[in-house]
């Protein structure tokens, strides 16, 4: 319908069907490209590429990850990325990349053993590494916390053997597991406290959501008919945020009052973006949600400012 710039955001993604991965990817590439390939030691090579004319081969594209988007999410963000398409914002993805096969048991048990990895048209491995052994691995993404990844781009080094070439403009893009952005967001903690994450913890957003627009539903609708109404004009008024710590109170999470004026903006926001999901759509959520969204902020900037263009791709996918 003519749009001409695309944010995708697959942060927190954590994958799903290969071939829907494929069709995702198959929108935004031109003719037969590589889109992603599996390799195994008793497996033969499998390559995938794209098929069919695309609904957004041309314009603008910058795909959002972080550390939670994994697995077929990273398969559409390395295509991406790998054939100069779109920029990549955010932080390094998680590096799950292995291909199971379900072997049955006698006892209609079953093992699933990995036979293959997934590579990235680049020939970039997703998987992360086993090589120190499964306890460093289930640690890898803790030890990301403390190693400063999470917050500077500085804090990984890459080895020369881990360094590939995109396909068109020949840009270096890095291997060892998961997709490292193009433009680097660090993790914003500044309106994180223990009291809000035992409050999401609890359910008691979503809880106290669903009541209030079920108690309320004719007024509201009658006060703003439409979604542009209530994002413009609903605000959380002290007597909502008196009814809800109430409800946290009842649900065992006790009013910290400095961590709750910490947390002022994340509350306020996830209070309004679940009650206007419950009165419109989950669409209305993420329309207020995503003022939190420091990578979402940062590729609106791109998009406005020219940097997108500054990062040397191909963003028509022409070629």
């Amino acid at each position: 319908q003519g749009m001409t710039d695309l944010i995708l955001d697959l942060q927190g993604n954590g994958g799903g069907y290969l071939n829907t991965a494929i069709k995702m990817a198959d929108e935004f590439l031109s003719g037969d490209k590589l889109i992603v390939f599996t390799e195994g030691r008793a497996f033969p090579e499998d390559k995938r590429f794209a098929k069919y004319t695309g609904k957004f081969e041309t314009g603008r594209i910058v795909v959002l990850i972080d550390q939670g988007s994994a697995s077929a999410s990273e398969i559409v963000t390395g295509a991406i990325q790998d054939w100069d398409r779109g920029v990549v914002v955010g932080r390094r993805s998680f590096g799950k990349g292995l291909v199971q096969r379900q072997i049955p048991l006698p006892d209609g048990s079953g093992v699933r053993m990995t036979v293959q990895h997934y590579y990235t048209p680049a020939g970039r491995c997703i998987q992360k590494s086993y090589d120190d052994g499964t306890d460093a691995y289930h640690m890898e993404k803790y030890n990301r916390f403390e190693s400063g990844e999470l917050f500077s781009m500085d804090s990984i080094k890459f080895p020369d053997s881990l360094k590939f070439q995109t396909k068109l403009t020949g840009r270096t893009v890095y291997g060892g597991g998961g997709i490292t952005p193009d433009i680097f967001v660090p993790l914003d903690t500044t309106l994180n406290s223990e009291y809000f994450g035992k409050l999401v913890r609890s359910g008691v957003f979503n809880q106290f959501a669903l009541n209030y627009v079920d108690k309320n539903r004719s007024k509201l609708s009658e006060k703003y008919p439409t979604e542009n109404d209530f994002l413009t004009s609903f605000t959380i008024s002290e007597s909502i945020y008196s009814k809800f710590y109430a409800k946290a109170k009842k649900e065992d999470v006790e009013y910290i009052e400095e961590e709750a004026k910490r947390s002022a903006l994340a509350i306020e926001l996830r209070l309004k973006a679940l009650i206007g999901r419950n009165l419109f759509s989950s669409g209305t959520f993420y329309h207020v949600i995503n003022e939190l969204g420091s990578s979402y902020n940062k590729a609106i900037e791109i998009l406005k400012n020219g940097e997108y263009e500054n990062v040397n791709i191909d963003h028509t996918s022409s070629r």
